[in-house]
């Protein structure tokens, strides 16, 4: 009889959490407010997501999308930490690196990486470095041995078009000249179709789910030169990793340690994030919403005919990785501002 009656009390309980989730979400509107122009890989996951989410959060709220790019997506990422509420109903879709820029102590962070109320990633995320194909530089060891370095664009100095040529340089000793300034990724491969510019590094995904990269790689106007996960990716088998470049290079084992805290961005992939002080029932209702979209059928099916890379990431995974890059030891931070320019 005592079994019984706590079957039917957290029967009660679930009715009443669900029905107070649904007063609250019911004819209310979601955004999420990404730091990325429209058109750009990071403006249409969320959007994509947004329109499966819905469908798992009782009362069904609708769901907006805001632009509001600039600085690697930091200028979202401050609006999300210290401007919104922290009542579920503006959640934000950033960078994965953005935690680089509170190590190192830039006075332009508003944010605390590891008080994000992280709600999910629709998978983890690899990046490369392109190269075009008629410039000198076929190889990392043309662009260690060159007199005059590469030019490769980037954002800000958090994203990767910034970071992974710069580690490359602490471990493998190839040079580069990073031009900022770009307001997301799509300035930066028209400045490489320009001849402004020679590379950019980039996710793998977006540069197998795209123009002008479909072109590009059809034609064989640009060629991979080095990839950042531990093991080639089988689109790129040809393209050396940066640990098989570390091991030819014999890099030190400090450069290693931070080339591992820097690569651990790969793990938070396309952050969707919300401020911290998310009640707790409200944010693990929309993290169990999240991962119900990505495992949506529909969503499945859409994200193949893109391309996409769908390996989620839980939003409670994301917050253990968040809390462990913020605890570097200071030694490790001191090499990881020397790499990014502090």
């Amino acid at each position: 009889m005592k079994t019984l009656l706590l079957v039917v009390s957290f029967f009660l309980l679930e009715i009443s959490i669900v029905q107070a989730q649904t007063d609250f979400f019911g004819g209310k509107t979601i955004r999420i407010v990404t730091g990325y122009p429209a058109g750009d890989v990071n403006d249409m996951w969320p959007r994509l997501i947004a329109q499966h989410m819905t469908k798992y959060i009782p009362g069904n709220p609708n769901f907006i999308i805001q632009n509001m790019p600039g600085a690697s997506s930091m200028i979202a990422a401050n609006y999300v930490f210290s401007v919104a509420k922290p009542d579920g109903l503006t959640l934000g879709w950033i960078a994965p690196t953005l935690y680089f820029d509170q190590l190192v102590g830039r006075k332009e962070v508003q944010y605390d990486w590891g008080k994000y109320s992280f709600i999910g990633s629709p998978s983890e995320s690899e990046h490369h470095l392109y190269m075009r194909t008629d410039s000198p530089y076929k190889t990392i060891e043309d662009i260690r041995n060159a007199s005059e370095p590469p030019k490769c664009g980037s954002g800000g100095a958090a994203g990767t078009g910034f970071y992974f040529p710069r580690l490359l340089e602490e471990t493998v000793g190839a040079k580069f000249t990073i031009v900022l300034g770009y307001q997301g990724g799509g300035p930066i491969d028209l400045a490489v179709e320009k001849g402004e510019i020679h590379c950019r590094a980039m996710t793998i995904e977006s540069f197998f789910a795209r123009e002008p990269f479909h072109t590009w790689r059809k034609n064989n106007f640009v060629k991979s030169i080095a990839q950042s996960a531990r093991k080639r990716d089988a689109r790129l088998p040809d393209t050396p990793t940066i640990y098989e470049l570390m091991d030819r290079y014999k890099t030190t084992d400090q450069s290693r340690r931070v080339a591992t805290l820097i690569l651990a961005g790969g793990v938070f992939g396309r952050p969707m994030v919300g401020p911290a002080g998310i009640p707790p029932d409200r944010l693990k209702l929309l993290r169990d919403a999240f991962v119900s979209a990505v495992k949506d059928p529909e969503l499945k099916v859409e994200a193949e005919k893109r391309n996409y890379e769908l390996d989620p990431v839980a939003g409670e995974d994301m917050e253990k990785v968040a809390k462990e890059v913020m605890s570097q030891p200071q030694t490790v931070i001191d090499r990881m501002k020397k790499i990014l320019g502090n």
